[in-house]
């Protein structure tokens, strides 16, 4: 008998990564989203004729990206439609705007996930925002006076600007307050990130690590398994030994010395990226499916063209995945 065939329709969806909003407030070098100058967003009005899919497909945890969800002109409104399904809300966030908005975000947001690129002239220098680091702290302590027990994580992009400064990254995490803090390469070949076409060589070159750069992680990210090992250990530092490691051979990999590893994931089966302007991906870095201004999200996520990339997906085979910076694997 030969194997089973795999069942590619999606009955069960456990996330989905929103956009409340496509703009925002840092100028990353990292990144292209400040670029936009047409604002767009997700409103109760679009979300609701979509309720009943997100209810069949069980979805219960919504993590808001983009762009600046904060930048959202009634995020509370959305958060409020979304928590009346019970489902688990996270906001993914710079962090510019914790400050103003922390009694909302408090109240309406189940944990929260800040970027954080460094000490604070790193962390500044990155995203190009005067004193971003200073309004970063402020914010976390405004939303820790409001509601302590708030979970409030950092994630640290790791490229040619801060690759030296893992350790120094973690100290402002735990200058910061916050729970733990994780590491991901810089994506600089897809077109995700308002890149379409992708970046040329210099624009890539500019964010990626060199030789000498790649060696100096090396060396940081050794350093900070000896000296941090209790902060690895406990979950503060989220990542293993092992996948801290994989970041070096990640960079290694844009240059051409060592092959390109896909990791393991199947975000396409449990999870869908709903964009601003209503595209559906299957992550964020792949094309997108349909569009929730035409059609519910069931029909698009178990149409002909969602279940035909499903099918032809070969992950560790697939030029876009193995570049990818991230991934999920949730058992289905």
């Amino acid at each position: 008998m030969g194997a089973p065939e795999v069942d590619h329709r999606i009955e069960s969806l456990p996330i989905v990564v929103l956009f409340p909003h496509n703009r925002c407030n840092c100028r990353c070098v990292m990144c292209d989203i400040w670029r936009i100058r047409q604002g767009l967003e997700l409103t109760v009005a679009d979300l609701e004729p979509h309720l009943e899919s997100l209810r069949r497909l069980g979805v219960r945890w919504v993590v808001y990206s983009g762009g600046e969800p904060q930048m959202h002109s009634d995020l509370a409104a959305l958060s409020g439609l979304l928590r009346g399904e019970g489902i688990r809300l996270t906001l993914l966030t710079a962090g510019l705007l914790l400050e103003s908005q922390a009694a909302s975000i408090a109240k309406t947001i189940d944990d929260v996930i800040v970027s954080l690129d460094g000490p604070p002239e790193v962390h500044d220098q990155i995203r190009r925002v005067p004193k971003a680091f200073e309004r970063l702290e402020q914010g976390v302590r405004a939303l820790r006076a409001v509601r302590p027990e708030l979970e409030i994580r950092g994630r640290s992009t790791v490229q040619k600007a801060n690759g030296a400064r893992l350790r120094d990254t973690v100290a402002a995490a735990r200058r910061l307050g916050l729970n733990s803090l994780s590491f991901l390469a810089a994506d600089v070949e897809s077109e995700a990130f308002n890149r379409p076409g992708g970046w040329d060589a210099k624009r890539r070159s500019a964010v990626a690590l060199g030789s000498q750069e790649i060696a100096a992680l090396e060396q940081e990210v050794e350093l900070l398994i000896e000296r941090h090992a209790d902060d690895i250990s406990s979950g503060f530092v989220v990542e293993s030994p092992d996948k801290l490691r994989r970041l070096v051979r990640h960079f290694r990999a844009q240059l051409g010395e060592v092959p390109h590893v896909a990791p393991a994931c199947n975000a396409p089966w449990v999870s869908a990226v709903i964009e601003a302007d209503g595209a559906v991906r299957p992550c964020f870095f792949h094309r997108a499916l349909g569009n929730i201004h035409e059609k519910n999200l069931i029909e698009i996520l178990n149409g002909p063209r969602a279940l035909e990339f499903r099918q032809q997906l070969d992950i560790p085979r697939n030029p876009v995945c193995q570049k990818c910076v991230c991934s999920l694997f949730l058992p289905r």
